[in-house]
């Protein structure tokens, strides 16, 4: 069946048209939030949403038409503890950004996992991205540009934070508490494909890296190294 409500963000700019209810976007969203923080995704069904609210099973279809209106919800109430203060700087603000974005991926991994079919736009997404795109006008590049570097910097921290994310993921589901547990877990697999010969650099990574398992490091120092590469190549 077709849901012809207008979009999501619209209908909520809308006046209420009736008293304030007890059962509120809000509480919706706040509830979702604490259930998937707790047990991810897979725990968000419309049933179990309805369960811990201590309503009727349909009662949130009220407020929102399926599951993915309520990820939005969810993703956007997130995003609203994206608080970024202005910094002396576009660097500065574009890095203050990447690490609070990272901080946030933490503490609610499961904004990494959310699927393709949830929009990417909603309020609170839309200001972390203008306060981005604001650091960046004014240094005489032209917004397609401006675009480009603000995902540059995005895409990364998405990436590498992803990835934290998965190998905490595999730990979990490994049972292993540490990364010297994983590193012991597999190196019966390392072992081999070492002994073959075939990897020397990653082999001499393996045996003089002193940073394997510093996180905020490896983080740090390959956002800086993007950063240095928009500066040089626009002169900023």
């Amino acid at each position: 069946m077709t849901d012809d409500r207008p979009p999501l963000w619209e209908r909520l700019d809308r006046p209420a048209a009736a008293p304030r209810q007890t059962l509120t976007l809000d509480r919706i969203g706040e509830t979702a939030v604490r259930v998937a923080d707790a047990e991810g995704l897979d725990a968000i069904t419309m049933r179990r949403l309805a369960t811990e609210l201590g309503v009727a099973p349909m009662a949130p279809y009220r407020h929102i038409a399926n599951k993915d209106e309520l990820l939005e919800v969810m993703a956007d109430r997130v995003y609203g503890e994206l608080a970024v203060t202005e910094r002396d700087g576009w660097r500065e603000t574009l890095r203050e950004h990447a690490l609070r974005t990272r901080a946030l991926f933490h503490a609610h991994p499961w904004l990494t996992e959310l699927p393709a079919s949830v929009s990417p736009l909603s309020p609170n997404r839309l200001a972390a991205a203008e306060r981005a795109l604001a650091a960046l006008d004014g240094l005489g590049l032209d917004a397609d540009t401006m675009m480009a570097v603000h995902r540059s910097v995005v895409f990364y921290t998405t990436g590498a934070t992803s990835s934290e994310l998965a190998f905490e993921r595999f730990m979990n589901r490994q049972n292993l508490d540490t990364p010297a547990h994983v590193r012991s877990a597999l190196a019966p697999q390392m072992t081999y494909l070492m002994g073959t010969g075939r990897y020397p650099t990653y082999r001499r990574y393996m045996h003089t890296a002193t940073r394997k398992d510093d996180t905020d490091w490896q983080f740090e120092t390959g956002l800086d190294a993007v950063l240095d590469g928009i500066e040089a190549r626009f002169g900023l």
